[in-house]
């Protein structure tokens, strides 16, 4: 059998027992995976297939290097039998305890199932209880704080469940969705290394359960920890490899993973949306356009991670792009916290960041966790000059993921604001720490550099380099360099920054303010060293323009040609008079 069909086979039969487990969002994740298997052409034609996707760009990535038709010949993969259901007896109170928990009546369910030992009701019992402690911990958030207040509520089950657990997994009486669920209790109690050795247990024993896998990603923070852990080659294992790694900002080898997944499961929505996400990160927005429009004509009523797209639209200032996006997800679900901030996020484009506030505090209640919500409303609040909001929602979402640079990035302007140079500077530091290649962040803490209080220029020239190695799209950092540079007194440097500047303007074909500063500049330099044939050059260029600007560029001019005059054996006829 080959390795496609065997997939293929894995997944439909995971499938059903996810199903049958109510993970409904793991099984959702193996169907779309299932449906995202190229088709065998011998069996399928295009006539009677649902994807014809053949040349789009939905099956590879903006590269020049081609992707294998196959997951790499010569890697060997492990072979996990599936794992059989032991309910005979239970069966009937299963299906009811089922039914109650497909209700959300929780404690029902668990009720149900109170004298029945079978692993599957064994789980599902337990799996019902969590879930009601996690219910009622949300309730008691919104009686005592507030929907997006703090609070200390806990889940009350988690001490009697990890008690049960813990017997059963001394007793050998687990099976692999036992095992996902205490890895879950000591995750959330703050076992987190023996969290990590149970969820590493489930995972080999039962590859397919994705939720297991995301629970095992959340305690994967560092690179030395996701080494050190033993896993089953198993080809789920590669979903999971490219995942942490898009989690830990190791976008490129993320990137190359779901590349190579490609190659099996070339038609998966969810890998070109994580593509997506990837070249997000590494700011490559044109290749992210063409790969969310192609995903919402395969899936037109897609909502996950097309949040992401809008701050694409936002960045692009595409304004017709982001309000038909905003009511096409208003029209398809618009009580989810993406649509929400999707929403926010035209209205912020729109200039209305009152309104947009208003989206993205829906979003959070909604999902008070929702990370991007947090971060925007921060971004308004800045906008909007309400600075102790901003920060406090900047620190919300450093709360719930640390690594979120977009966060440090706010804080840090929202400091700068309050003329708190030091503070700024701090967190600008913990930014540029987790998003190395982001020519913004450099800039920002180059100018907080600049500041009267700390004027320390030789640093911010540091961050300035820094920022033009990073692809400075905003054409920042060379003018900035060239003018840190002469104000110190480096005219020579200063020269080279301002040619490099002028450089790329030229290539860039713009003008403005910079090409006039950079005209001026080298003009008077060349003229100071004797280059009056550059100097002539850079002159005769300013004449173009119609500001002051050519009236010192005729004196420059003047001036040249009488100094030149002591000079009588150089050639002087070309100066215009």
């Amino acid at each position: 059998m080959s390795l496609t069909e065997s997939c293929r086979n894995e997944l439909r039969t995971a499938i059903s027992q996810l199903n049958g487990r109510c993970l409904y969002s793991a099984a959702k994740w193996a169907a779309e995976q299932l449906v995202g298997i190229k088709q065998d052409p011998a069996k399928y034609t295009p006539s009677n297939t649902r994807f014809q996707r053949g040349s789009s760009s939905i099956c590879r990535r903006f590269r020049t290097n081609e992707i294998s038709s196959t997951l790499v010949a010569g890697v060997s993969y492990v072979s996990t039998p599936v794992m059989e259901e032991d309910e005979v007896v239970d069966s009937d109170f299963y299906l009811l305890a089922k039914s109650y928990f497909d209700c959300r009546e929780y404690r029902r369910a668990a009720h149900v199932l109170r004298d029945q030992t079978g692993k599957k009701s064994v789980f599902l019992r337990c799996y019902a209880l969590y879930l009601a402690g996690e219910k009622r911990k949300e309730e008691e958030m919104i009686e005592l704080e507030g929907p997006l207040g703090k609070s200390d509520a806990v889940n009350r089950e988690l001490i009697s469940l990890e008690r049960e657990l813990s017997t059963l997994r001394k007793n050998g009486t687990m099976d692999p969705f036992i095992l996902y669920l205490y890895g879950l209790v000591l995750k959330d109690k703050g076992s987190e290394n023996l969290a990590r050795i149970v969820l590493v247990e489930s995972v080999n024993s039962y590859p397919w359960n994705w939720n297991s896998w995301l629970e095992l990603q959340s305690l994967c923070t560092t690179i030395d920890i996701l080494n050190s852990i033993n896993l089953n080659n198993h080809w789920m294992k590669d979903f999971f490899l490219a995942s942490t790694y898009q989690e830990l900002r190791m976008h490129n080898e993320a990137l190359t993973k779901y590349e190579y997944l490609q190659g099996t499961f070339g038609f998966s929505n969810y890998l070109q949306a994580q593509i997506a996400k990837a070249q997000y990160s590494l700011r490559e927005f044109e290749q992210v356009e063409v790969v969310f429009e192609e995903l919402l004509r395969n899936d037109p009523y897609r909502v996950e991670d097309m949040d992401m797209y809008s701050n694409v639209l936002y960045a692009k200032e595409c304004f017709s792009a982001l309000s038909y996006l905003a009511h096409r997800v208003f029209t398809t679900d618009k009580y989810r916290p993406e649509s929400c901030c999707i929403i926010g996020n035209y209205y912020s484009l729109k200039g209305q960041h009152e309104k947009s506030v208003v989206y993205f505090r829906r979003a959070l209640k909604l999902n008070k966790n929702y990370l991007s919500a947090w971060t925007l409303m921060g971004h308004e609040y800045v906008e909007m000059k309400n600075t102790p909001a901003a920060i406090d929602a900047y620190r919300r979402a450093v709360d719930i993921n640390p690594c979120d640079y977009r966060a440090w990035y706010g804080l840090g302007q929202a400091y700068e604001m309050m003329h708190m140079p030091f503070y700024a500077l701090h967190y600008f530091r913990k930014s540029v720490f987790l998003q190395p290649n982001d020519s913004r962040l450099w800039i920002a803490m180059a100018q907080c550099y600049e500041t009267e209080q700390l004027h320390m220029l030789e640093e911010a020239i540091k961050c300035y380099r820094r920022a033009a190695n990073c692809n400075d799209s905003e054409a920042i950092a060379l003018n900035q360099l060239a003018k840190l540079h002469h104000a110190l007194g480096r005219d020579e440097e200063a020269a080279f920054y301002y040619k490099k500047d002028l450089e790329r303007m030229e290539a860039e074909e713009r003008e403005g303010p910079n090409m006039v500063e950079a005209l001026i500049f080298l003009a008077t330099h060349c003229r100071a060293h004797n280059r009056f044939e550059d100097a002539e050059v850079y002159c005769t260029r300013l004449l173009d323009y119609t500001g002051p600007e050519k009236e010192t560029a005729k004196s420059m001019l003047r001036g040249m040609r009488m100094a030149q005059s002591s000079f009588p054996a150089m050639d002087v006829e070309h100066f215009p008079p």
